[in-house]
């Protein structure tokens, strides 16, 4: 029997980041991602999809976002088991209880509503854990888990959330317990765990039955989220008591959300940078952010910032990290003796080198000035 295992769709997530434009391809991209699933599903004669939380991005969505969601939703052909999460929880105002949801759902989706077991078909039952607000009291997973019996039942679990294994307060009292879930699946309860609240894929534990999928786009920067956008395919043996476990991973996200650092201290890692930001595939579907250290002329820092200038307007987005990025402008001996400039002029000139070298508060608009000279002289002798 084989299956596929999803989470962390968020749909209707947008990023302030992004180009104007760039925003409604990425929102269409997550909801391709979730038609694509019935081209998964057909190769690999997955049976069903079970979605481990956090298919909407919250529960305030616009109606359109709604109904595009349950139309990718009927793409996937085969039934598709949805489990809400800590961004669409089962409270009063639940998406999945709303009137435009409950018109449009596909006969092919089921919302796994309750805690506790649910048949599929005879023999195999999925074991959900859904959030009915964004911040339980209670380990969810481990309420259902326990006391549950082994029979000759194959269960999949399907939950949502952080694992003590994970964090580094082991005392929230809404952490899923490993030893539980590892206790269940020895037992025989249960044989496989789906997983979503981490958008990276991570294996838990080393029974190699307990897995977060990960986002099957990515949904934040690489040194964040390292390996995004797959979908699982999980394929139980029936046929074996120990109901043997095999899981495979489809890439199915088609985005990129980059973090590049950089050194820049002359004029030769400047083009380094652009040459690096030239080679990255994909523009028009990469996010780049860029932590900056170094110490530039101020000549050099003009080309910096023509350079990141032009790929501001390639890529879905770029910026830097201006928490990591640290750049110094400091004015060489001599750079701006050839202006062409005397008199009141040069010495103004002048003035602004000496305020750009000092510390004082001044210094950065000093070295904006200069920057800006650079540029008018540099399109005067183009002209």
């Amino acid at each position: 029997m084989r299956f596929l295992h999803t989470a962390d769709w968020q749909l209707g997530m947008t990023r302030h980041f992004l180009n104007g434009e760039a925003q409604p391809r990425y929102s269409a991209a997550r909801r391709d991602a979730v038609a694509g699933l019935g081209a998964v599903a057909e190769e690999t004669g997955a049976e069903f999809v079970v979605v481990a939380g956090d298919v909407f991005e919250s529960n305030q969505l616009a109606p359109r976002e709604v109904s595009q969601s349950l139309e990718a939703m009927r793409a996937i052909g085969v039934p598709v088991y949805l489990l809400p999460g800590n961004h669409d929880p089962l409270d009063a105002a639940s998406v999945y209880t709303s009137a435009l949801f409950l018109a449009e759902k596909p006969a092919n989706v089921t919302v796994l509503d309750r805690a506790g077991v649910h048949r599929v078909h005879e023999g195999l039952e999925i074991v959900a854990a859904p959030w009915r607000s964004k911040k339980p009291t209670t380990d969810l997973l481990g309420e259902v888990l326990d006391g549950l019996a082994a029979d000759d039942v194959t269960r999949i679990v399907v939950a949502h959330g952080g694992m003590d294994l994970f964090e580094p307060d082991r005392d929230k009292p809404a952490l899923i317990r490993l030893a539980g879930v590892e206790a269940a699946l020895a037992r025989g309860a249960v044989h496989y765990v789906a997983l979503g609240d981490k958008h990276s894929r991570t294996r838990v534990g080393a029974t190699g039955r307990i897995w977060y999928s990960g986002a099957p786009e990515v949904t934040n920067y690489d040194h964040v989220e390292p390996d995004p956008g797959h979908v699982l395919v999980v394929e139980v043996d029936e046929r074996d008591p120990a109901r043997a476990v095999h899981v495979d991973a489809r890439r199915v996200g088609r985005w990129r959300f980059v973090t590049l650092r950089r050194t820049v201290d002359d004029a030769r890692d400047v083009v380094d940078l652009d040459i690096n930001l030239d080679q990255l595939p994909d523009k028009n579907r990469t996010v780049v952010q860029i932590a900056l250290t170094g110490t530039l002329t101020v000549t050099d820092k003009a080309a910096l910032d023509a350079c990141l200038d032009k790929y501001v307007r390639l890529f879905a987005a770029l910026g830097t990290w201006d928490r990591e990025t640290d750049v110094a402008v400091m004015p060489a001996d001599g750079e701006f003796d050839d202006l062409g400039v005397g008199g009141f002029a040069a010495a103004a000139v002048d003035e602004l080198v000496a305020t750009a070298r000092a510390d004082g508060g001044q210094a950065d608009e000093a070295r904006a000035a200069l920057a800006l000279l650079l540029r008018l002289t540099e399109r005067g002798n183009a002209a």
